[in-house]
């Protein structure tokens, strides 16, 4: 049955020492106890033994409803809301005698209103449903029990099957891995849909099952796995293979993971272990945070304003008519003998007062409900879906490089976008492209390669001189074009001295020959051939191992061949001058790690010399160094200070030469370390690997470039000068944070710097000697030494003169975040205009934005592009994720995907401020109507003695929020710019207006609600005096409350439109239809209702055609009422905008005056704060002044 298997693997020594094989004893104990009692049969689904467990089966749902459930949820979750549940609870009572209307009219609009937003769910749900469809529709080969593999859905697979799945098909379930098409078991598996990475993951199976490599040798195959539950965690599996009565430990690098897809690999056999919603894909799917902006937090409490203001008016409303009917009948004499109070009901019963009170106020509850925006919510949803559109939409946002538009993942934070305080991003992918050159390289003591770093042409713009390239011996800088090559991603390297293989006329040829040979082999990288060019391409753990891979081949070592147990080169030969074959036998790799900080492979040559090559930071490696290996010590730390300060990334090259015997004992230690069954098998492996590491023989130093992505020192001046406070977090060394600093604008000529660092040499001293409790008091101390010195000078410098940056270490980082110490950390902080934390974990980027978001309550953003941002994206009010290098993860868990930096100044400046004007707007614009509306409804019942009659017919009631008025509230929600997308951006303070709330403020908000009940007052008593004690029409008619209802509630609907133009500042030719639309409609509907019979249209019946149409002085009240109840509003304007500009004011009065080509006045309104706010105060200056120069240059 094994003869077909191929020879034996020795994985678990050459790959990683975190992928040996497991040991049986530490973790498999557990099998068969609680949370270990899964019990697979291989090949054999469908024996008694499986059935009797009931696994879930591989059907696959992601919807939130379900057929059954869908009514019942989503009317729970619509009448969560406290203004659903109260438009509910009097629509119920509408259907009792208490009601002003009828009920059908009161729950017609609740009805529109919750099913637009039930029939939005149930799109979004459908559109879920369908994507399960496909999803389990799809087609996996399994073995069927006639021994053939025939396709089947995806949903049809059961625990237990045999599957093979093929090159680029996604696995169906969780599988075991038991073959691959390889010789040795291994497959290339990529897990972008789990973890958003893009390199290739390696698993392989267990030689014991490596053998069954056809269809053929599943014929008798039968086994059992006894593994763990199903769980959430993607990175661990516990369990055993028993086969041929023998037991296997099984680990995560045998588990295959639905969704993630085969790579590179023909083919694999895999028997299926979790299917389903036990499988850890969908263990994972979870909801995101759930984030509301404060913009809807605050009209939340609006609501609950306006509810206590309804019920204090109908308390009132009922004291009032309980007085009032209490003397309704006294002495025989009735007062309102109109309502029968000798013979009335409970409701005007005299005798009975109190209990008429007490059904008034329900009456009253439900007659002014209309003060209450019905269809608020529903109206912003539908508003922020169509302004997460235009944003997807944005083509200034789109990257054509890689095809990638901004994607707006939710729509619940659009308004958030334009109050954003602090901004805190990543460094390396965010602000950099994350696509490493090599560009520098310091090699036996010698300085190699003469690029110019944008860093450097940063230093140098602040210097102010002009950089002129160095005339450097052995540097021709005249190049013959035919010569010339096309430029290779990832190589930016020009120095003749050691390309085109001149390297061997160098005195130190034997080191150079080492040190690229070191960046041959000492990587993870694979490589991939193109079958059609030949041309080699490499997979790559990380951009900055690919670029050491390409830089060796493009100098003369080229890596083309990996397998389990050897590395391939093609190499230029010192002696013969030609590319000859090498071959590197793999012993051993020692992966790097954020704790280790290097990368070690131990190799034999073909001359049998052990060697031990190692890469790593300067700060681990010079100590590791040989007493005869520090020959170019001195030289070397030098020039990656250079290269620091350049802005470069450096990494420390060294090697060693092993004993046969050295090796042995080393070999034996690492692999007991290996299969340790005690709990620090982890520091057993580093305490192994730091004996080997040790005694090492320097060759040089690489320095590669993370070029800055375009437009990032632009955009960062600009989110400055907007008065935004920006925050890097980086792992980078101190120097070149501070130098990428300048390079990006973050840093600027003129800004104090106030660094915390821990290089204290006493404090240095300490450690060494390895008091722990002194050493760590000495840093806490000296930290917070260092940030009150800090804030005093912050308190020393006159405001708003200066602006400061901070500058801190990881390690100060780490004490400053302790609770006694971060609210001084973060005032410290929050008086700089920027801050560069060094060194930060990923856990400590998501402390410092936790700290950032919850001490000074405002609004945080977060940009990130990798996995290690997730925390802080998550932490944030606002998450962007950039979709750049490092894989999907960081967009997945954000609220916002971008392509570059460059595109948030669009987001936040344009984008943001939009959205955030348009909803506060118009949040102030619906509250504002419906008081209108609803306080004529109370004038009208105070005039009538609170009898509870409604000014207007009942479907004039129900149908204003919903026809009437909500329409152009809708357009200006979608369309309305204060302000040109081009002068959002050339006035960048413009953004203050959102960081401030000015534009929804108590104080903005109240006014639109005194403006509201002023307009009622107006229309109201104005209507009234026009119309009564004098004859309507020439019949000589008076006015009753048909035609004054309909009167004031045509003056109402001209008003709100009209003040809803007077409140728009773009106008498109949509709003131009729905505002005069929604008046004409109410004029087309007046003529249709009115026609209807009279038993349905009531007091509406022919109103129009034989009553208002007909009489000039309906026309003439409407035209007067209209006019008198704008010129509030339009008087406060013209007030404001004449002596008192809001800032967007003085802007608009730049367009409309003509000035905007002036740049003296727009220098000046520039500088103008809408606050006094020293954020922002120093860039805008700098603006200034540069403007000013390139104005003097052209001139002269």
């Amino acid at each position: 049955m094994r003869g077909g298997r191929r020879r034996k693997l020795h994985f678990s020594k050459i790959y990683s020492f975190r992928c040996g094989r497991a040991s049986f004893k530490e973790d498999h104990s557990q099998i068969g106890g609680p949370g270990f009692s899964r019990v697979v049969y291989c090949n054999d689904p469908d024996c008694f033994e499986a059935g009797i467990r009931h696994f879930s089966d591989n059907y696959v749902s992601t919807t939130k409803y379900t057929l059954a459930t869908f009514l019942p949820k989503s009317l729970f979750e619509q009448f969560r809301r406290v203004a659903n549940f109260f438009f509910l609870v009097t629509g119920i009572l509408a259907f009792t005698p208490l009601a002003p209307y009828t009920a059908v009219s009161a729950v017609i609009p609740l009805i529109i209103i919750v099913g637009a937003t039930m029939i939005k769910e149930g799109v979004e749900d459908w559109r879920r449903k369908k994507q399960d469809i496909e999803v389990n529709n799809r087609k996996v080969k399994v073995r069927k029990h006639n021994g053939t593999f025939d396709y089947i859905e995806w949903k049809n697979l059961k625990v237990g099957d045999v599957v093979k799945v093929e090159k680029n098909e996604f696995f169906p379930a969780d599988l075991l891995l038991l073959s691959s098409s390889y010789e040795d078991a291994v497959c290339y598996v990529e897990t972008m849909n789990l973890d958003g990475e893009t390199n290739l993951k390696l698993k392989q199976a267990l030689e014991v099952t490596s053998f069954l490599h056809e269809d053929s040798k599943f014929h008798d195959f039968k086994a059992v796995v006894k593994c763990e539950d199903p769980n959430a965690n993607l990175y661990s599996f516990v369990g055993t293979l028993e086969f041929e009565e023998q037991h296997y430990p099984l680990s995560p690098q045998q588990l295959l993971l639905r969704d993630s897809k085969l790579r590179n690999t023909d083919h694999i056999y895999g028997v299926v272990i979790f299917t389903g919603h036990d499988t850890k894909v969908i263990q994972n799917s979870t909801d995101p945070p759930s984030k509301r902006s404060k913009v809807e937090r605050k009209m939340d409490k609006i609501i609950y304003f306006l509810l206590v203001f309804l019920f204090f008016l109908a308390f009132v409303g009922s004291v009032f008519f309980g007085i009032t009917t209490k003397d309704d009948f006294q002495n025989g004499k009735m007062e309102r003998w109109y309502l029968k109070p000798d013979n009335a009901t409970v409701f005007f019963d005299p005798k009975r007062a109190p209990s008429a009170a007490i059904f008034h106020f329900l009456t009253a509850l439900m007659l002014y409900n209309f003060l209450i925006p019905i269809s608020l919510y529903v109206s912003i949803e539908i508003v922020k879906v169509l302004q997460s559109i235009f944003i997807n939409q944005d083509i200034h946002m789109y990257y054509e490089e890689a095809d990638k538009p901004a994607h707006a993942r939710t729509s619940n934070l659009n308004e958030e976008l334009g109050q954003v305080y602090t901004i805190l991003s990543d460094k390396t992918g965010t602000l950099t492209c994350n696509s490493m050159e090599f560009i520098k390289c310091s090699i036996a003591g010698t300085a190699y390669g003469h690029g110019v770093t944008e860093v450097e042409r940063a230093m140098d713009r602040r210097n102010g001189s002009p950089l002129v390239p160095e005339n450097i011996s052995g540097w021709n800088h005249t190049e013959d074009s035919a010569e010339k090559k096309l430029p290779v991603k990832g190589f930016n390297f020009k120095d003749e001295r050691i390309m085109n293989g001149n390297w061997v006329n160098e005195p130190h040829a034997d080191v150079i020959q080492n040190f690229f040979r070191l960046l041959a082999v000492c990587h993870t990288a694979v490589p991939e051939v193109d079958e059609d060019t030949r041309k080699i391409t490499y997979e790559a753990e990380s951009p900055d191992e690919a670029a050491f891979v390409i830089a060796a081949r493009e100098l003369g070592f080229e890596f083309y061949k990996r397998t389990q147990t050897s590395v391939s080169l093609h190499e230029l030969d010192q002696v013969c001058g030609k590319k000859v074959q090498r071959v590197y036998k793999l012993l051993n790799v020692l992966e790097f790690n954020s704790a280790r900080k290097r990368m070690s492979v131990i190799v034999r040559n073909e001359e049998g010399r052990i060697l031990l090559l190692c890469k790593g930071a300067d700060s681990v490696m010079f100590e590791r160094l040989a007493s005869n290996g520090r020959m170019y010590e001195a030289a070397t730390m030098e020039h990656v200070n250079e290269y620091a300060d350049e802005g470069l990334r450096t990494l420390i090259l060294a090697y060693r030469e092993l004993d046969e015997e050295e090796y042995r004992q080393f070999d034996e230690k690492f692999s007991a370390a290996k299969i340790s069954a005690s709990a620090d098998r982890e520091a057993l492996i580093d305490e192994v690997a730091e004996k080997i590491e040790r005694d090492l023989i320097l060759l040089g130093a690489t320095a590669v470039e993370d070029k800055l992505q375009n437009g990032v020192p632009d955009c960062i001046d600009k989110l400055a000068q907007a008065g935004i406070k920006i925050w890097v977090l980086t792992g980078d060394k101190m120097e070149t944070a501070i130098n990428i600093g300048f390079a990006c604008s973050l840093l600027r000529q003129g800004m104090k710097q106030i660094i915390i660092n821990l290089d204290n040499p006493e404090i240095q001293t300490l450690e060494k000697a390895g008091e722990k409790a002194a050493s760590a008091k000495a840093l806490k101390e000296s930290v917070l030494h260092q940030i009150q010195d800090g804030k005093a000078q912050i308190a020393a410098a006159s405001v708003g003169s200066e602006a400061f940056a901070l500058i801190i270490s990881g390690k100060s980082l780490s004490y400053a975040l302790e609770d006694d110490m971060k609210k001084m950390f973060l005032e410290l902080a929050t008086g700089c205009a920027s801050v560069i934390c060094c060194r930060s974990s990923p856990k400590q980027k998501a402390l410092v934005t936790r700290l950032v978001k919850s001490g000074t309550g405002k609004t945080t953003l977060a940009i990130g592009d990798g996995a290690n941002d997730v925390g802080m994206l998550q932490e944030a009010d606002i998450g962007v994720g950039i979709s750049g290098v490092e894989g999907m993860q960081a967009v997945m868990s954000s609220d916002i995907a971008i392509a570059q930096f460059r595109y948030l100044e669009r987001l936040l400046l344009v984008h943001g401020h939009w959205c955030y004007r348009r909803i506060s707007s118009m949040i102030c614009y619906f509250f504002y109507k419906n008081i209108t509306f609803g306080f004529t409804l109370f004038l009208y019942e105070a005039h009538a003695s609170f009898s509870g009659q409604p000014a207007y017919n009942d479907w004039f009631l129900s149908l204003y929020n919903v026809f009437f008025s909500s329409l152009p509230v809708i357009a200006m929600g979608v369309f309305d710019q204060d302000v040109s997308a081009r002068f959002c951006l050339k006035f960048p303070l413009l953004y203050q207006e959102g960081v401030q709330n000015v534009l929804f403020s108590w104080r903005r908000i109240l006014s639109w609600m005194l403006n509201g009940l002023i307009s009622a007052v107006i229309i109201f008593f104005f209507c009234i005096k026009a119309l009564e004690l004098q004859a309507f029409n020439n019949e000589g008619k008076t006015v009753g409350r048909d035609i004054l209802g309909a009167t004031m509630y045509t003056c109402i609907v001209w008003v709100v439109n009209l003040q809803m133009a007077l409140a728009i500042s773009y106008f498109t030719v949509i709003q131009h239809i729905f505002i005069w639309g929604s008046i004409a409609f109410w004029y087309i509907f007046l003529l249709i209702y009115g026609s209807m019979s009279p038993n349905f249209s009531t007091t509406a019946y022919k109103i129009f055609t034989e009553a208002l149409a007909l009489t000039p002085s309906y026309w003439l009240v409407i035209l007067f009422v209209v006019i008198s109840a704008l010129i509030p509003y339009f008087s406060y304007s013209a007030i404001q905008m004449r002596f008192f500009p809001m800032y967007h004011g003085m802007i608009q009065g730049i367009r409309y005056g003509g000035q905007s080509d002036d740049p003296e006045y727009c220098d000046i309104v520039r500088q103008i704060s809408i606050r006094p706010n020293t954020v922002g105060f120093t860039a805008r200056l700098a603006a200034s002044a540069n403007h000013s120069k390139n104005k003097t240059q052209n001139h002269l």
